[in-house]
């Protein structure tokens, strides 16, 4: 089973850089896309071979995730059971029988770390939603974490000890994810490895590879053993984001 996550910064402009030719490429099990920032009664396109899950942000132009899969799941739930961060659509869960497939969009905390405590308190309650449902049956997560969690995922570590993406607070909380049953899947199959999946659009950043790793498949302890690859895809352009992908020996049914 192949899995993609991509945060394409606006679904509409990744449709005219090639986002079409990529799904239909790679023709994955599952996709799912990060900062959509539209409603779905907005397309202009279809995605007819795909069941589709949208939770787009109350705002408009702003945030929100969309699900792609061939695979239609036993229940769907956005935001944390219903009810949290519903607003600015950065979750969505499909439950299958072997697994829950989750993709998330982790706020930004933001110049001068003004979103931070917000941001705080999204990690601990996202880290509790999805210990409850390791708790059931093992999980799949990916998506934009907006995290570099070491020095060796980001070109500058030195220069951004105090910048969203890689202060210390931020970093610790992906830490207790993994801490609580989790794995990070490229940096296990790959500890030394330096590739980045964000490039900041300033100062030629992605030309010269001074980037940031920031989209992530982790998932429960218990998968690892399943999994074939993870791999950053850098040669797709569309966004200032590249795509991300798992390999797993994994069917959606038990």
């Amino acid at each position: 089973m192949r899995l993609i996550s991509w945060n394409v910064n606006g679904l509409r402009a990744a449709m005219k850089k090639g986002f079409m030719a990529f799904l239909e490429k790679e023709a994955a099990d599952f996709y799912a896309l990060q900062e959509i920032k539209m409603k779905p009664e907005q397309a202009d396109f279809s995605f007819d071979d795909y069941y589709q899950y949208w939770n787009s942000a109350d705002r408009a132009g702003y945030s929100g995730t969309l699900v792609l899969t061939k695979h239609k799941p036993k229940n769907v739930r956005y935001g944390i059971d219903e009810t949290l961060y519903i607003d600015e659509g950065r979750i969505i869960t499909l439950e299958y029988d072997a697994f829950y497939f989750v993709n998330v969009y982790v706020p930004n905390a933001k110049r001068e770390l003004k979103r931070l405590d917000y941001r705080m308190a999204f990690e601990d309650t996202f880290r509790e939603y999805l210990k409850r449902l390791d708790e059931d049956k093992p999980v799949i997560l990916c998506g934009d974490l907006n995290v570099a969690h070491h020095e060796i995922d980001l070109k500058n570590p030195s220069s951004n000890k105090r910048n969203a993406g890689f202060t210390d607070e931020e970093r610790q909380k992906f830490t207790s994810l993994l801490e609580h049953g989790f794995t990070d899947t490229f940096r296990h199959l790959y500890p030394e490895k330096i590739k980045y999946s964000w490039w900041s659009y300033m100062f030629n950043a992605r030309k010269n590879n001074a980037g940031w790793r920031i989209d992530y498949f982790v998932v429960s302890n218990r998968l690892i053993d399943y999994v074939l690859d993870s791999e950053i895809l850098t040669d797709i352009h569309g966004s200032d984001h590249c795509p991300v992908k798992l390999t797993i020996n994994l069917k959606t049914t038990s």
